[in-house]
């Protein structure tokens, strides 16, 4: 018989993948994953500069260098300085992906029972990491506004979080709340962090995708303000969202004696990220087409984000509630009076997927929530899905009270 390692003997895997078998069925509109919309792809901009890539053919199927191609390295350094952060080669690593950045973080810097703070709900795949990890999270619950700071403030005093390690935190159109955490949280996090030691990871997928109010500085490019507080936040970048995830371009910045620890971490991983979309992504960046191409997706997903809002107060009314989303891909609701994890069975039955709230928390769970993805269907697709969604709703009220449940 087969010895697994304690992390592996019993493992549950992505909530949220468990509901991809349903997507192949005949009608079915999702509200479910984050996927961005394919037919929002920027397949010009992209075949323009993959054809110039492929001008080095031998560039692109060879082995690169674990830290990522230099000149996406640049290019990302250009994208980070227009977000407010300087960064230095040894400062940056290219990932596969935004996660493979985190896992790495935790391979080198988490022991199986240290404590990470972790936002609530927070990102499953995060969450799932960090289990894998034998990490002791430690919730902190967030509000309208994000990350509640003031709390994590008395946790910290009273010791109730115990010695953290490190924080996890999605601060700009988080997911799956869809909130921005304010400038005066975001500081007051940060001198948290220099003040009892810790290490911020601040995942930061969606940040470019704002519909509507002020845009705000990182907690990294904050910290950079901050003087050596700057030591005490990891950033993790992405265009997985933003331009395709397909390319699983993905980056890290972070202290430099971070860095060449995840650099070795990575070499026993897959040794380099994809020479070839690497190439791509740089030339891509290089040739500015990233600017235009957000224009154009952020007035789209604004569009969907009001039709489902819009949508889900004329069929759900007073039943449910929800903040609107300055940005980003989600909607974070609850239905009064409703399980969603049941309410989704009917959902099924009438061919609409969202995911349930309770993917996304730790303990405390609150089994009315539920996350909505405005990001893939069209408009038509959203506002049939509420339809749906409302539908399934009232079935399985009157299901309730028919005394049939």
């Amino acid at each position: 018989m087969r010895t697994f390692s304690p992390p592996f003997q019993n493992p549950s895997g992505s909530p949220i993948r468990e509901l991809f078998k349903h997507l192949g069925e005949p009608g079915m509109i999702s509200l479910g994953g984050g996927y961005p919309a394919s037919d929002l792809f920027d397949l010009r901009g992209l075949q323009t500069a993959a054809t110039r890539a492929w001008k080095q053919p031998a560039r692109c199927l060879q082995y690169g260098p674990t830290d990522g191609l230099p000149e996406l390295k640049d290019q990302v350094a250009r994208v980070m300085l227009q977000r407010g952060v300087t960064v230095s080669p040894e400062q940056l690593l290219i990932t596969t992906g935004s996660q493979q950045g985190f896992d790495l973080l935790l391979r080198v810097l988490v022991n199986p029972g240290d404590v990470v703070i972790s936002e609530q709900p927070a990102y499953p795949a995060a969450l799932q990491a960090l289990k894998l990890q034998q990490a002791r999270i430690v919730t902190v619950p967030v509000d309208a506004q994000g990350f509640d700071v003031a709390r994590l403030a008395a946790m910290l005093e009273s010791g109730e979080a115990g010695r953290p390690k490190l924080l996890y935190t999605v601060p700009t159109f988080a997911n799956p709340t869809g909130a921005t955490l304010p400038r005066d949280r975001r500081v007051a996090l940060v001198d948290l962090a220099l003040r009892y030691g810790f290490l911020i990871v601040e995942d930061d997928p969606y940040g470019e995708l704002r519909f509507s109010g002020t845009p705000l500085p990182s907690l990294r490019a904050l910290a950079d303000g901050m003087g050596a507080s700057q030591e005490h936040v990891v950033y993790l970048g992405s265009l997985s969202k933003i331009v395709a995830p397909g390319l699983r371009v993905g980056w890290m910045v972070g202290p430099a004696d971070v860095i060449r620890r995840c650099v070795v971490a990575k070499q026993t991983a897959d040794l380099c990220s994809v020479p070839w979309t690497q190439a791509i992504a740089a030339l891509y960046l290089a040739q500015g087409s990233l600017a235009d191409h957000l224009l154009w997706v952020t007035s789209i997903y604004r569009s969907k984000c009001d039709t489902l809002c819009d949508q889900l107060k004329v069929r759900l009314g007073d039943a449910v509630q929800f903040e609107r989303p300055e940005g980003g891909l989600f909607v974070w609701a609850r239905i009064d009076g409703a399980d969603a994890s049941e309410l989704l069975k009917y959902a099924i039955a009438r061919k609409v997927l969202f995911v349930p709230g309770k993917a996304f928390f730790v303990d405390h769970v609150d089994p009315s929530a539920l996350r909505l993805s405005f990001a893939a269907p069209c408009i038509a697709e959203i506002m049939e899905a509420a339809s749906r969604l409302a539908s399934a709703f009232k079935t399985m009220s009157g299901c309730h009270r028919d005394g049939r449940i």
